[in-house]
Formats: structure tokens, sequence, C-alpha cells
């Protein structure tokens, strides 16, 4: 078999199909980064339109307990009411800094009834013990905090809270919910919590607070760019190696003979003379 006549072979058609699939894959990832990156700038354009914003109050922004909309992450909501003394939960399995620890749920009584979850910041675990050292107390009586809304977690597989343990494994707002309705609470807000922005009174001791988020997209662009790269280096390799077969195929034909010999010559005259290594090897030694 000479010429190209080979590259109509099943073989060829399977190497074919081969880098076709593999450009899908290729392409599939590149997508999916665009998507991440599109995600990315989607937080970053929300944290750039709520962080700093006015609060508002938090009924108006929030109709219901239930009620969330993506587009009000990090939005700063106004809550009035009363801490619950002794109905704080703390948030298990929470690093910061590559330090072991806890975030404080609090939960603010509202002045029409309802509770709305307060994450008052984190806190290191003990010296002694897994449990904090101490947990800073909640602002006692009537308190107007300012906190930045966030959706609820999902539970995770192979962690469960401890019922009575006064500590959740994520802030799973329905299993909030359910403690503080045994605590006789029954209106709780479940479709976001706040990061606690400030607190009047201000108290003498708190937990440390959220920092600000990162307004970073990542390289989410860089890493589809070379997907799609991936994909049309799969169709080189394809026509190199078609190319290499090409040649050893037809290696009896004289144009394929002597278009073999054209190349070996332009490699000799790319490739160093003796006299240019010699000199090379001597200016390396010296």
């Amino acid at each position: 078999m000479t010429g190209w006549a080979f590259a109509l072979s099943k073989r060829w058609a399977g190497y074919l199909a081969l880098a076709v699939v593999f450009a899908i894959v290729c392409s599939a990832l590149g997508l999916w980064q665009f998507a991440r990156r599109a995600e990315a700038q989607a937080e970053i354009a929300r944290i750039e339109a709520n962080y700093d914003a006015d609060p508002v109050p938090v009924a108006d922004a929030l109709p219901s307990p239930e009620s969330f909309e993506t587009s009000q992450r990090w939005l700063s909501v106004l809550l009035e009411g009363r801490y619950l003394e002794g109905e704080e939960l703390l948030v298990r399995g929470r690093p910061l800094g590559g330090q072991p620890g806890f975030e404080v749920l609090a939960p603010l009584l509202l002045d029409d009834g309802s509770v709305f979850i307060v994450d008052r910041g984190w806190l290191p675990t003990g010296e002694d013990q897994d449990d904090p050292d101490a947990v800073p107390p909640a602002p006692d009586g009537q308190v107007t905090v300012t906190a930045r809304l966030k959706a609820g977690e999902p539970t995770i597989a192979g962690r469960e809270s401890v019922p009575g343990s006064g500590q959740v494994a994520t802030i799973h707002l329905p299993e909030v919910a359910r403690i503080l309705a045994d605590a006789g609470y029954d209106d709780t807000y479940t479709g976001a919590y706040g990061l606690v922005a400030s607190e009047d009174p201000e108290p003498a001791v708190a937990p440390t607070p959220a920092f600000r988020p990162i307004r970073d997209e990542g390289p989410h662009l860089s890493y589809a760019l070379q997907w799609f790269v991936f994909a049309i280096l799969g169709f080189i390799a394809l026509g190199w190696a078609l190319r290499q077969e090409y040649r050893a195929v037809n290696s009896d034909d004289p144009d394929e003979q002597q278009r073999a010999a054209e190349r070996e010559r332009r490699r000799a005259a790319k490739a160093p003379s003796d006299s240019e290594t010699e000199d090379a090897i001597l200016d390396n030694a010296r």
C-alpha cells in the first residue's frame, strides 16, 4: 500500500475517532472552565453591589422566613431584637488560617417574634479540649445588629450533629430551626442567615468576625484556553503521525527519497560544525 491509501484504513479511522473524542472532552472541559469563570465574575459583582451597601430592614429584604435570592448574597440587613441567651450553637470543623475552630451561631429574637440566625464569628479550639476555652457572650438586652446575608449550607454525608451537644456539623438552617423549635421558638428564618458586621451595643469581647471576601475570578480563563489548545494539539499530533507513516510507507518512492535527502541536508546545515562544538565546550569550561 503506497501513497495515502493507508489513511483510509480502519486503523486510521480509529485514530481519527480517538482524536475527535479527545477534542470533544477537552472542549467540554474548556466550556466548564468558562462557566466557572462566569460564576466567579457573578460573585464578584454581588460583592461589589452588596457588601458596602447601606443595610435594609430584614423584613424588606426577606419577606418570609424562607425567602432568599442568590442576588442577595452579601446584602447588609438591619436586625433589631435580643439574643436568646443559652441557645447559641457552635459549628465545628471550621479552620481559619490553618487553625481548627468553630463558628458561633447566635439566634436573635426579632421584635416581630421571628428568629434570625447570626454568625457572630470564629473561635479557636481550646488549649486542653476540643471545645473553645470560652464563648464570648452576645450583648444583653435590646440590640441592633447589621449582618450580611448568606444562604444556608447543606448537610454533609458522614457529618452529623449530636443532639443536645450545642454543636452542629454545618449551618443547615432547617436543622437549626428544629433545634430552636424544641426550645419553644417556632418561627426561624431558614432561607438565609447573616454574618455579623456590627452590633450595638458593641460587646467588649467578640469572636473573630468573617473577613471580607476576596474578589478574584481565579485562573479559569487560562485553564479554559489551555483545554482548547489541547484539543487542537490532538489533531496536530494526528497529522504528524500520519505524515510519519506516509514517509515510512513510501520510503521506496524516488520522490520521497529525494525529499528525505533534502530534509537531512537541512538538518546538517543547521547542526553546529566540529569547530563550533569545540569552541562551545571550551567556553563552558572557562
